[in-house]
């Protein structure tokens, strides 16, 4: 179930939310997809500009300590009675409701350290979904390869190409919702935005209850 399209959506839709939400409320940095954080961060230093090339470097660093931390919670994890995967998601919305909670301003790299260390820990943790090697936090991966599986379909006439297309153009397009909502909710709740994303992770979670996993 941890596997499933359906899980993978709303993964992808928490990701597309928090992303929008970092950069639009905690000083326009991409806590979620740390190649914008590494292009952000050149920008800066051909500038001159030490602060804003500091509030970069950190996700990025905070972002590999996130898969650092997954890898030993993972050898802790899964001999549990419960999927090692359903503590780490629900650890997620501990973190975002923490997030909603610190002011803007001084605290903004604070919250974007925290998103980055928990958005590392959830893509190391969901990397395949109804077959597909997906990302849920970022989508660069994802249209390149469902550029490569459209391909297949057409000039090879793969019949499982289409079904493999569709699943990432689906994560694709969740993505993107979750960062739509994120924009239209930030006029209305500001900082507290940020909580629109346990709802789909919460939804994940629940979903993972209702099939054993041996994965």
């Amino acid at each position: 179930m941890s596997e499933s399209l359906p899980v993978g959506l709303l993964l992808a839709l928490a990701g597309g939310i928090l992303d929008s939400y970092t950069y639009l409320n905690r000083g326009q940095v991409f806590a979620t997809a740390e190649t914008g954080n590494l292009v952000l961060l050149g920008i800066h230093l051909a500038q001159g500009e030490l602060g804003r090339v500091l509030s970069c470097l950190f996700p990025i660093l905070a972002f590999a300590l996130g898969v650092l931390t997954t890898e030993g919670l993972r050898r802790r994890l899964s001999s549990g009675r419960v999927h090692w995967r359903q503590p780490i998601l629900a650890a997620e919305c501990l973190v975002i409701l923490v997030v909603s909670f610190l002011p803007q301003g001084d605290l903004d790299a604070l919250a974007n350290v925290l998103i980055a260390f928990t958005s590392a820990i959830q893509i190391e943790s969901f990397r395949k979904f109804a077959g597909c090697g997906c990302a849920t936090t970022m989508c660069t991966g994802n249209l390149r390869s469902v550029t490569e599986h459209l391909f297949r379909w057409l000039h090879h006439r793969e019949g499982t190409a289409v079904r493999s297309a569709l699943v990432y153009y689906g994560l694709i397009l969740s993505f993107v919702a979750g960062a739509v909502l994120s924009g239209l909710l930030t006029p209305l709740f500001g900082t507290r935005t940020v909580l629109t994303a346990c709802l789909p992770l919460l939804l994940s979670l629940a979903l993972m209850f209702r099939l054993p996993d041996p994965t």
